[in-house]
């Protein structure tokens, strides 16, 4: 049975750096996927101007071609500054994309997260996806972004603690490509959200499993009938 499958990322790139694998193995399946961004993305650098963002979009674009999943509706809340708005405005943006794509599986950022974009998001999610009857969500994720999440301390945002390993061994290639469609955010080598090190932690993540390369869920509600 396919699945509608709702992204909720506080910035166009971090669809690919979580969870690109597991989104191309979703549109194979012949789930319907959508991802929705809530900010620009790049909104908060120095000198940023129109031109930036729309190279930003193009790459966006060019992600989504290469794995097969559809932009939805996005916002223009304030990069790296979503705590300046009401947790209300983003709750009531996302369950405008959750009336419109009326999604069966969620995905969205861990708490246990240095960006507080990430922060904001999975609140205003937690909140919009909140347990009511009738719901038609039946499973919630949370997942890892490289240089994000791993920049977090236990002490201060708590911990990623992934209970679900999706076996990504045959999508890593799709995933490289949809990566390189980013390529001006990607770091050099020993950077934690280069390409060498986001393979790292899949493989980190599948060698906990027993898989070659992997990507990690926290697994936080799931309803069966």
């Amino acid at each position: 049975m396919s699945e509608t499958v709702l992204v909720v990322v506080a910035h166009s790139d971090d669809e690919c750096i979580s969870m690109a694998g597991t989104i191309r193995k979703h549109v194979k399946k012949g789930d319907k996927v959508y991802v929705v961004s809530m900010t620009d993305g790049v909104g908060a650098r120095d000198n940023v101007d129109e031109s930036e963002i729309i190279k930003r979009k193009h790459a966006s674009d060019a992600a989504s071609k290469v794995l097969g999943f559809r932009w939805g509706d996005c916002f223009d809340f304030r990069d790296n500054a979503m705590d300046s708005y009401p947790l209300i405005e983003v709750v009531k943006a996302i369950e405008q994309a959750k009336n419109i794509y009326k999604p069966t599986l969620v995905y969205t950022h861990s708490g246990a997260d240095l960006n507080v974009d990430h922060r904001v998001v999975v609140n205003a999610v937690l909140t919009a996806f909140r347990p009511q009857p009738n719901e038609q969500c039946k499973e919630l994720r949370l997942f890892e972004v490289a240089s994000a999440t791993d920049y977090g301390n236990v002490a201060i945002t708590g911990s990623f603690s992934p209970n679900l390993f999706i076996d990504i061994t045959n999508e890593w290639s799709t995933k490289v490509g949809s990566l390189k469609a980013y390529k001006e955010e990607m770091r050099d080598y020993p950077h934690s959200r280069s390409i060498e090190g986001i393979k790292n932690r899949a493989k980190l993540r599948g060698n906990q499993v027993g898989y070659n390369l992997a990507e990690a869920f926290e697994v936080i509600r799931k309803l069966e009938d």
